[in-house]
């Protein structure tokens, strides 16, 4: 089984976004962990994944509105979504995500 991690950064305030809902789920839609970042953007308690293809969902537009950021009805980026493969059964896979309210990029960390 590999392990899983993820941490998002605010990068239009330039720091880890805490409180960003985020949800695992298998490409089928079934959910596998649902869960908050903590005060450094990271999120623990992600559970060990087999290989396969996944999707991680941030809660972007509910986070941003809570920093006070005014967004249009409706926002540019409500929810981000990555799908992304697990090839290596024992490998540890890191998924950051950069988010702006209209921007995100994301990329395999270490």
């Amino acid at each position: 089984m590999s392990t899983l991690s993820t941490h998002v950064l605010d990068t239009a305030h330039g720091c880890p976004a805490a409180g960003v809902a985020l949800t695992l789920s298998t490409m089928s839609g079934t959910v596998l962990f649902e869960g908050e970042t903590d005060s450094d953007g990271r999120c623990p308690g992600i559970p060990e994944i087999p290989t396969g293809c996944y999707r991680l969902t941030f809660a972007v537009a509910v986070y941003f509105r809570g920093r006070g950021v005014k967004l249009p009805e409706p926002p540019f980026l409500d929810r981000v979504s990555i799908d992304f493969g697990i090839a290596d059964p024992d490998g540890h896979y890191h998924v950051p995500l950069l988010a702006s309210p209209f921007g995100y990029s994301t990329y395999r960390g270490s």
